[in-house]
């Protein structure tokens, strides 16, 4: 199940709804009672709570049943080396961080790199078998979550959650489950026991996750299906034009698609009083490729800076070493392939380099925004293509190295029949939507008595119009999932 999905929209989410401010009355019951009795309520939400797992359950085997299973071993074993290393600073409490966050690990390697470490030993001549394993949906997400929560708590940075189901909430929460962001247990640990959602918060929630349902559906999905056109078909005879339209296509696409799974991931939780980590900064809009990967996945990279990059030395000794591990990590993080391991030696070799040299001269603004724009498209493009082949064809019409053919028909048709669609993604690939809504506010604020009630007018007119466009784009739709669900 994703969240840009019909049945998502109109059932999974009006039930649970429904579900969720029924026992909510229930929760509040106790605690009034618990008042009259002079008492404290130990789990003032736990009916609110039960609610929301069994539906984040629901929402994981709704696809892959048989792998709930898996997430219900990886929740219990790391509750228990929770528990056994809090406070341990010595042998057994780093022992059981080691064998935490390795089953962690092993979990992560069996489904997703097993197949692909099999296949170079294939081509190394040894006779072993494909596993054939296929890949949980969001086990690279969970199970990062579950090794920040092991070394946070071994840190001291948290105390271990001493309640099983409540260690389930936070690594099952449907709403980041499956794409992220990576959320630190520290971040929600409070919410899961207290937490209280106002009707702003819920109107503001709403708001997000409609934003983000647009990015995907109305942007990012069209521009899915002309980067496929212009990129998956044959590139042997592809001319510049094309291939740089695609992979520009294919950069709106992944962005929009991202960001707003994202946007719809915190505009849920924040309608049930979480609060989690913005994850895209306006990525596009970076000056070198160090800022680019603080604007992008945010989350991803705070937790490759707080759990390998700082503890492996940081910036005090090893430094190009450190940046080159954390970024072959990141490649092999997005997915078991050889592209994905090359893309991040690639943006490695370049942030690196950086370091020394780029982010230490006075270069205009304009030159860095092109220098930044043109490193990024190269790097989809070796992000895109898992067949080398296919690569190095894509490479030859992108450096203009085939024969030149001007504009060809295909795709000047595909730019002026969907102009509005790249001049919108072009746009609110910059702060402009952050900026409006900061004017408007303003203007909303100076009006007496209806400031408030103006803002909420404006959303719900825009929700309502976008929502609208998605449904209707979403009728019949065929392939509606969310990229960084594979990895």
């Amino acid at each position: 199940m994703v969240f840009s999905d019909l049945f998502f929209i109109f059932c999974f989410i009006p039930l649970f709804g429904i579900l969720y401010v029924l026992f909510g009355w229930i929760d509040k019951s106790r605690i009034r009672y618990a008042v009259k009795r002079e008492k404290t309520l130990r789990r003032p939400m736990l009916y609110r709570n039960i609610v929301l797992t069994i539906f984040s359950i629901l929402f994981y085997a709704w696809g892959e049943p048989i792998y709930v299973f898996l997430m219900l071993a990886v929740v219990l074993v790391n509750y228990f080396c929770g528990l056994l290393l809090y406070k341990k600073h010595n042998a057994i409490g780093k022992a059981w961080l080691i064998i935490g966050v390795a089953a962690d690990l092993a979990a992560l390697g069996s489904f997703k790199y097993l197949g692909f470490f099999s296949g170079i030993a294939r081509s190394a001549g040894l006779d072993i078998p494909d596993p054939q394993i296929a890949l949980p949906i969001g086990i690279s997400f969970y199970i990062f979550q579950s090794i920040s929560y092991l070394v946070d708590v071994y840190r001291e940075d948290s105390k271990p959650q001493r309640n099983y189901f409540d260690l389930l909430l936070y690594i099952s929460m449907f709403p980041q489950l499956i794409a992220g962001p990576i959320v630190r247990y520290g971040t929600v640990a409070e919410e899961i026991t207290r937490r209280r959602a106002t009707a702003d918060d819920v109107a503001d929630g709403v708001y997000r996750f409609i934003i983000g349902l647009g990015k995907k559906v109305i942007i990012a999905n069209i521009m899915g299906e002309i980067a496929t056109a212009l990129l998956g078909g044959n590139l042997e005879n592809m001319s510049a034009a094309a291939a740089w339209i695609g992979i520009l296509a294919f950069s709106i696409q992944i962005y929009f698609d991202f960001s707003g799974y994202s946007d719809m991931a915190i505009g849920i939780g924040r309608c049930v009083g979480f609060h989690f980590p913005e994850n895209f900064n306006h990525p596009y809009t970076c000056t070198s490729m160090t800022d680019f990967w603080r604007r992008w996945h945010m989350s991803l990279g705070s937790f490759f800076r707080d759990y390998v990059y700082i503890p492996m030395g940081g910036n005090r000794r090893h430094q190009a070493l450190n940046i080159m591990t954390v970024w072959f990590l990141t490649g092999m993080w997005h997915g078991a392939s050889w592209n994905f391991i090359i893309w991040g030696v690639y943006f490695g070799l370049i942030i690196m380099i950086e370091k020394y040299t780029l982010l230490r001269w006075n270069i205009p603004r304009i030159g860095l925004y092109i220098y930044s724009i043109f490193l990024i498209l190269v790097g989809w493009g070796l992000f895109y293509f898992d067949d080398f082949g296919r690569m190095s064809q894509f490479f030859t019409a992108f450096f203009g190295q085939n024969e030149p053919q001007g504009l060809p028909m295909h795709v000047e048709t595909v730019i002026i029949d969907n102009l509005w669609l790249w001049v919108a993604a072009i746009i609110l690939c910059l702060p402009v939507r952050k900026q409006v809504e900061k004017i408007g506010y303003k203007m909303a604020k100076s009006i007496p008595y209806a400031g408030n009630y103006t803002v909420q007018f404006c959303h719900a007119v825009v929700s309502i119009v976008i929502l609208c466009c998605c449904v209707a784009l979403l009728v019949g739709a065929t392939n509606n999932a969310f990229i960084y669900t594979r990895f």
